[in-house]
């Protein structure tokens, strides 16, 4: 196994194991609000969560302007697995798995990314044609 394969398979499975906890916190799962942070949020409902991902995005953001101007850039890495944790409780509020986040970024492997942003724009302007003619 190369050490990129083996970087991959052992962040896919602490992905894995960090998503498997946060299904265990869920209330239909035996998840107790009182005692876990994480059925705590995921009982207040997606406000609740989705307020934490507004605000771990802003503080990587100042983490990575600090990080520019002289500051540690080891906050900006707290501050990204903060905001990967929280886009993880909601992931799991919606059916979905970081496999399936890491499936999305292997098709979109070696696509510019302006032509991405271009396919999606021709998407939802066709959609939306669609839309007005029903």
């Amino acid at each position: 196994m190369t050490v990129s394969e083996n970087f991959a398979a052992s962040s896919e499975g602490a992905l894995a194991r960090l998503a498997a906890v946060i299904e265990s916190r869920k209330t239909v799962n035996g998840g107790d609000p009182e005692k876990s942070y994480v059925a705590r949020l995921l009982h207040k409902g997606p406000d609740a969560f989705l307020k934490k991902i507004g605000e771990e995005a802003t503080e990587v953001v100042m983490a990575a302007k600090d990080a520019d101007h002289g500051g540690d850039t080891s906050k900006v890495l707290y501050e990204v697995a903060d905001l990967w944790f929280h886009t993880m409780i909601a992931l799991s509020h919606y059916g979905l798995t970081p496999a399936q986040v890491v499936a999305e970024l292997e098709r979109r492997e070696g696509t510019s990314g302006l032509e991405e942003k271009a396919l999606r724009k021709v998407q939802a302007r066709s959609q939306q044609e669609g839309e007005s003619h029903a």
